[in-house]
C-alpha cells in the first residue's frame, strides 16, 4: 500500500506534472491517507476565506471518499513513541505530526509517498517514495 503525504495531495490539488499523473495512474482503493494527513489538510484549508475553503473541503472530501482513510490507533501510538524516542537519543528528531504519519505508515507496512525525504528519511525501516525524484522509486531508509 502507498501512504500519501499531505504535501502530495497538496500538489496533485496543485495540479504538478509529476505527481497528477503518479496518482491518476493507482486505484484509490490501493492507497491510504492517515487520519493525521487529512487533519493537516482540513486545517490548512479551514484558515482560508470560507468562499475559498468550502469548495476546496468538497474536493478533498471526493478525493478522500475512495481511499482507505487511516486512524491512528494504538499500534500507532506505540510506533510513535518508538520513533520519537530513537530520533531524540541519536539528536535527529522530526516533527510530531511527521512522527505520527510515519508511525502510520510504518503500523500498515505501507511506502509514505512525499516531497519531504530529508525529514522522513530519518525514520529507520521506513519505505519512502518521492514522485518528484526523478528515479521515483520506493527506498527502505537505513540509520
Amino acid at each position: 500500500m502507498l501512504i500519501l503525504d499531505s504535501n502530495t495531495i497538496s500538489y496533485y490539488f496543485r495540479g504538478d506534472p509529476l505527481v497528477v499523473p503518479h496518482l491518476q495512474s493507482l486505484r484509490p482503493a490501493d492507497l491510504g491517507v492517515p487520519a493525521i494527513v487529512e487533519y493537516e489538510l482540513r486545517y490548512g484549508l479551514l484558515r482560508l476565506p470560507e468562499a475559498a475553503a468550502m469548495p476546496r473541503l468538497a474536493a478533498l472530501a471526493q478525493l478522500l471518499r475512495p481511499m482507505q482513510l487511516l486512524p491512528f490507533d494504538s499500534e500507532c501510538a506505540a510506533q510513535a513513541a518508538r520513533i520519537r524516542v530513537e530520533l531524540e537519543a541519536v539528536g535527529t528528531p522530526i516533527g510530531p505530526h511527521d512522527t505520527l504519519i510515519a508511525a502510520t505508515a510504518l503500523r500498515y507496512q505501507a511506502t509514505l509517498v512525499t516531497r519531504n525525504v530529508r525529514e522522513f528519511s530519518r525514520v529507520p525501516g521506513l519505505p519512502l517514495l518521492n514522485w518528484h525524484d526523478a528515479e521515483s522509486a520506493p527506498q527502505a531508509c537505513q540509520s
